[in-house]
């Protein structure tokens, strides 16, 4: 393999143990950062998960997994240390924590990546719990940095869990202050800046870098899309809801494939993209991202309004 992959995903793979009975468990292959990539990689655009993962069963598991999407195997760090678990033990509503001490993805060493692969790529994207985590945090900030000086474009999903306190709050202003696009969900806001107020939520993260674009999606409520001082609202498309696992990773990849492969369209084209992604992605049980053809078929049915921020009121 000579090509470098056009877009990467940095931060944590994980083996979520969900509980299906009073003593049954089971395992699956996700995180936020794999979880992008794959999606991505559905898209048909040449990707990579960059992060470490645990030699172990269910590192292996997650090995096969990026395989079976067809990620590049050279951002892919495998090493003796624990692996990184996610234990569901409720599911309605979700309620989980998290077993990851000195575990397999802190050893994640951006500097063993492919040489020149920083030249290539033209997005790269970052999220999720691996920016709570140090010494892990700070390896991916400094990667960060260092990608937004060389010119390359920044994605940011924070994706919030119950681990991002007031210790967070750096974190989240200085990936903010890099991003080129954030995507955040209406739970995020509410999470991040531990208020119920969705309207001042979203202005204090317009604050921190007025010059990006920002994704925020609401579920059955719709979306917004905010760039360049515009503003637009979808409608999703009425559909048959099988569940909504991985909606969000679904329209952040549609949105920022269409910022990559139609840079000249419009906000509401590309937030018609989003929208008919995360929809798309809701049709089919468990996380399966969905295809290019899919997402296009449900696009004329997603209605986009330019207007002043509604914070996505039904």
């Amino acid at each position: 393999m000579n090509t470098l992959p056009l877009f990467v995903s940095a931060g944590e793979a994980l083996t979520d143990l969900v509980r299906t009975g009073p003593d049954q468990w089971t395992s699956l292959t996700g995180g936020a950062g794999l979880n992008v990539a794959r999606a991505m990689a559905r898209l048909g655009v040449p990707s990579a998960f960059a992060g470490a993962i645990s030699n172990d069963v269910f590192g292996l598991a997650l090995q096969a997994s990026a395989q079976e999407a067809g990620l590049d195997p050279r951002f892919l760090q495998l090493n003796d240390r624990p692996p990184l678990l996610a234990v569901v033990h409720e599911t309605a509503p979700p309620d989980y924590f998290f077993i990851g001490e000195n575990s397999a993805d802190q050893q994640f060493a951006p500097w063993d990546l492919p040489a020149g692969w920083e030249r290539e790529a033209r997005c790269v994207h970052f999220g999720g719990i691996s920016l709570a985590r140090p010494p892990l945090a700070d390896r991916l900030l400094s990667l960060a940095c260092g990608l937004k000086s060389a010119g390359v474009k920044i994605s940011y999903d924070p994706n919030f869990r119950k681990l991002m306190d007031e210790r967070y709050d750096p974190m989240l202003r200085k990936m903010a202050a890099l991003a080129d696009v954030i995507k955040v969900s209406d739970e995020d806001l509410t999470g991040l800046f531990r208020t119920t107020d969705l309207r001042q939520a979203l202005a204090s993260l317009r604050a921190l870098n007025p010059e990006a674009s920002i994704l925020l999606t609401c579920g059955a409520a719709g979306a917004e899309f905010h760039s360049g001082g515009q503003a637009w609202h979808a409608r999703p498309p009425a559909i048959k809801v099988a569940d909504t696992i991985g909606a969000g990773d679904a329209s952040i990849c549609a949105l920022l494939y269409s910022l990559m492969q139609y840079p000249q369209a419009t906000g509401m084209g590309h937030l018609r993209m989003a929208v008919a992604a995360g929809a798309a992605a809701c049709m089919q049980a468990g996380a399966t991202p969905p295809t290019l053809k899919q997402i296009e078929a449900l696009a004329p049915s997603v209605y986009v309004t330019q207007e002043e921020s509604t914070v996505c009121v039904a």
